[in-house]
């Protein structure tokens, strides 16, 4: 007897959801420019990151999964903008994992997702370099709106809550091979 995953019907549910409601383009382009300023932020305060793109300026990254569709435009400044929807891609990464559960316990094991590549090699490298070197110190951000302690404090609690989650996670996905 097959014992299903507890988080199936959130698999389930993210299905129906993605294929009954579409959200307008305007507010698809919106959480694209927040995404880009995001990442800017990141990227900002990484130098050798931003060096890495600003050799790469003008080429188009292309990021996919399943309906969704993000195209990147390498600035000068070696950050990031929206490129136009005409613009020619010069890579195309493809994430070929369509469950949104598995991707999310990947993310939380630390593994990255599988992901098809297609385009220029060099410019592949270097978004590898940034996936495997750049991150968000998000604690540091949050220090300087609330303090050190209290953002330190969240940042311990955070950390608690993601452990929980891998471990429940794990056990759900051990309990699921052994039926």
């Amino acid at each position: 007897m097959a014992t299903q995953s507890p988080f199936s019907f959130l698999e389930d549910v993210f299905q129906q959801l993605s294929t009954t409601l579409q959200p307008p383009a305007w507010a698809v382009e919106e959480a694209q420019r927040r995404i880009v300023l995001l990442l800017n932020h990141v990227l900002m305060q990484e130098t050798e990151a931003t060096a890495r793109l600003a050799r790469q300026k003008g080429r188009v990254v292309l990021f996919h999964w399943r309906q969704f569709h993000f195209k990147l435009l390498l600035t000068p400044a070696g950050l990031l903008d929206l490129a136009g929807p005409d613009a020619a891609s010069d890579l195309t990464l493809s994430v070929t994992e369509d469950s949104p559960v598995a991707l999310v316990q990947s993310a939380l094991s630390g593994a990255k997702p599988a992901v098809r590549i297609e385009g220029d090699v060099q410019l592949a490298a270097e978004v590898n370099w940034l996936v495997d070197h750049v991150r968000w110190d998000i604690e540091e951000d949050l220090a300087r709106i609330i303090g050190d302690a209290p953002a330190h404090a969240l940042g311990q609690a955070a950390r608690r809550v993601a452990e929980a989650v891998r471990q429940l996670l794990a056990r759900s996905a051990a309990a699921g091979s052994k039926a």
